[in-house]
């Protein structure tokens, strides 16, 4: 094992500054605290700091000599709407919020980098430390796209990473190719003609309508898609009347849609549309169909996935770094970044016995932070190496 020797030293540092943040979570675009203890810490270290962009997010700018050479480490900040199950003193004290994806621990892992690069000063070039808020499906990071990120840090390759519940601590997973689905949300209201129980022929009962539709929209996955095709169609509510009497005027379904293309996502959303339509116009009955891409797949650039690879098997050895393997259904927005600069996106190890993303009862592995904050160290130091 060959992580950086100086990060290692002030593990106990990275900790209280990961359960810190967990303790004071906060949701997207609301994340100020957050924000301003990840620039406090920047400038403690001697850091450039920039906020306001995506509204919360902040760049710290390490540069050293006059070398053009420019790379990215991102790390996300902000938490979600779970109220958390753990007892531990770290946990959080603010209602109905909590770190339940580890972003606690991706800004920990970038600030020790941080720290240690601004001490070392072992590169030529830039480092754009881009700490992005509002990852989870609010846009964070088109946010800050839009608010000019890339025009004014502009980077030749970008790096990030998330933790991998039931991957061991210490293992590291840089694959080439598509690494997470693109992901939509969407809701299909049923405007019908409500009235009373005991007599339905008088209204347009927009429930066996949403039954109907359920029914028909699964045949976009089994009928519509080659069996080639990995898609994921979920209705996860429904929604119609308050009363036992009343047949209601409208009916609501939402869910999710997950894929491996943008190009099958839009094709999911043309079917849902046209069944939609279809199904409700057979009944009598309109319906609008709210249909939103959140997020575009990930795509790992096989250049910086090469030295990715690279970095994690000189800090871990060969046999503990995955460099083939399936992408997850899950999403992220580091998507919109991906696309615009070559980039890779890693797993790293949170441990075989982690609790899942998104658990009430889940928590970061304080002992992966070494090995993500040494990640992103030793890829500045590779990707902008001193010149002789």
């Amino acid at each position: 094992m060959k992580l950086v020797e100086e990060i290692v030293a002030i593990q106990s540092d990275l900790i209280a500054w990961r359960r810190a943040i967990h303790a004071k979570p906060e949701l997207g675009f609301k994340e100020t605290a957050t924000a301003s203890f990840v620039a406090a810490k920047l400038d403690e270290f001697g850091i450039q700091v920039h906020r306001g962009y995506g509204n919360t997010g902040v760049v710290g700018v390490l540069r050293e000599g006059n070398d053009l050479r420019s790379i990215g480490l991102r790390a996300d900040m902000d938490a979600l709407p779970i109220e958390e199950a753990n007892s531990f003193e770290h946990r959080s004290q603010h209602a109905n919020v909590m770190h339940a994806c580890g972003h606690d621990g991706h800004t920990a892992m970038l600030l020790g980098a941080a720290k240690y690069l601004a001490e070392s000063r072992n590169f030529s070039g830039q480092i754009n430390l881009i700490f992005q808020p509002a990852e989870e499906g609010l846009g964070g990071a088109v946010a800050m796209i839009n608010d000019g990120l890339f025009r004014d840090f502009p980077c030749d390759r970008l790096y990030a990473m998330h933790n991998a519940p039931g991957l061991p601590v210490g293992q590291f997973a840089a694959v080439p190719g598509v690494r997470t689905a693109a992901g939509a949300i969407f809701d299909l209201t049923i405007q019908g003609k409500g009235g009373h129980g005991a007599f339905p022929h008088l209204t347009i009962d927009p429930v066996p309508i949403a039954a109907n539709l359920v029914t028909a929209l699964q045949s976009i996955v089994s009928r519509t898609l080659s069996p080639d095709e990995n898609v994921v169609f979920s209705i996860t509510k429904l929604r119609a009347g308050d009363a036992y009497n009343v047949i209601p005027q409208t009916a609501t379904l939402s869910g999710t849609a997950r894929a491996f293309s943008t190009e099958r996502i839009d094709e999911v959303k043309t079917r849902v549309e046209q069944i939609s339509q279809g199904v409700a116009t057979a009944f009598g009955a309109e319906v609008n169909v709210f249909f939103e891409v959140l997020f575009h797949p990930v795509i790992n650039e096989a250049g910086a996935t090469s030295v990715a690879s690279a970095i994690c098997q000189d800090l871990v050895g060969e046999r503990n770094v995955l460099t083939t393997g399936k992408p997850s259904s899950g999403s992220e927005d580091f998507s919109f970044m991906s696309e615009l600069v070559p980039s890779c996106y890693l797993a790293i190890g949170n441990g075989e016995n982690s609790r899942s993303l998104h658990n009430p009862g889940y928590d970061f592995n304080d002992k992966a932070i070494v090995y993500g904050s040494s990640f992103f160290a030793r890829v500045a130091e590779r990707e902008l190496p001193r010149q002789a």
